[in-house]
């Protein structure tokens, strides 16, 4: 009995200790693969899918390596009904849609960001193309990017630079904030990038196996870093105001042990986590990106051997 008591004392101890970056699980998986999402015409294939979001209509617009490389899909059906983009890109990276349905990439090799409107013209493009660069107007391989409501956006300057790039909506630089390390407001390889209703953000340090979040000033707010929560290499907050991650797994060794969707809430917990390593419906090589419909479905790029997008519903 006395030990008991020690044990549970100690452990209580451990968690108030632990504070933010200790992530407890409260429920088990509870989705399920829709099998056959989504259908392509014939003689299309994808290539590594590296971007995934939701617009307003509930269509998934999708980013991968290959033809077309920009995609939009009926959310229901699955049913590809436009694609764009071909011999835009070096290489495809991160996407999102920001509140009026335009369409925001971001090309790893060119270093730069691209905006398009819903039916796939290019707006705008903000970093000098193919020249790389630490400063207001150059980025050095972004990895994502996400869009506030007023049309700010919030660049992932990640495989160069390290760093966080807040730009105006017309891209003029606001601020920076980011270098090479593990410490509080520090990154190795800032992969993945989503904003809440409040403007905070959320940024997959993938190199550093955590989720740092921030004001939208860039000011540090927390850290989430648990061996549960793994490497988040995706992040989407969705209209649930829930924060989905996908945990790509260690690339080497390869193939990775872990690969799977949790779902945090904006403190942190742990509620649910699915999938596992492989190449079978439902589970994934190393998971690249998120998104949550409103209607919740999950959507989830391969990036490895999958080439694919999987959505997923509760059963």
């Amino acid at each position: 009995m006395q030990r008991s008591f020690l044990l549970a004392v100690f452990l209580g101890l451990l968690v108030l200790a632990a504070g933010p970056n200790l992530l407890t699980t409260s429920a088990n998986q509870s989705y399920e693969v829709v099998h056959g999402w989504p259908t392509l015409p014939k003689a299309f294939a994808l290539g590594q899918t590296t971007g995934v979001e939701v617009n307003s209509k509930n269509q998934v617009v999708v980013f991968h390596r290959g033809a077309r490389p920009i995609i939009i899909f009926e959310g229901e059906s699955g049913k590809m009904i436009a694609s764009f983009g071909d011999g835009l890109f070096g290489s495809a990276h991160g996407l999102t849609v920001d509140h009026n349905d335009n369409i925001w990439v971001t090309d790893g090799r060119r270093h730069t960001v691209h905006k398009f409107s819903p039916d796939g013209k290019l707006l705008m493009t903000v970093g000098a193309q193919d020249v790389p660069g630490l400063d207001g107007s150059h980025f050095n391989r972004p990895t994502d990017v996400a869009i506030a409501p007023n049309g700010d956006m919030y660049v992932a300057d990640g495989y160069g630079n390290r760093r966080i790039v807040h730009l105006d909506s017309s891209g003029k630089f606001i601020r920076d904030w980011g270098t090479e390390g593990d410490k509080e407001g520090q990154f190795v390889d800032p992969h993945g990038i989503t904003l809440d209703e409040a403007g905070n953000v959320y940024v997959a340090d993938r190199g550093n196996s955590r989720i740092q979040v921030f004001t939208k000033e860039g000011k540090f707010i927390q850290q989430w870093k648990s061996d549960e929560l793994g490497r988040p290499w995706g992040v989407d907050v969705g209209s649930d105001r829930l924060l989905y991650v996908a945990d790509g797994g260690d690339m080497n060794p390869a193939p990775p042990e872990r690969n799977r969707i949790l779902k945090l809430d904006l403190n942190g917990k742990i509620l649910e986590a699915w999938g596992s390593f492989g190449s079978q419906d439902g589970q994934f090589w190393w998971a690249h990106d998120v998104a949550a419909g409103d209607d919740g479905a999950v959507y989830v790029t391969d990036v490895n051997v999958g080439m694919r997008v999987q959505k997923f519903i509760k059963p």
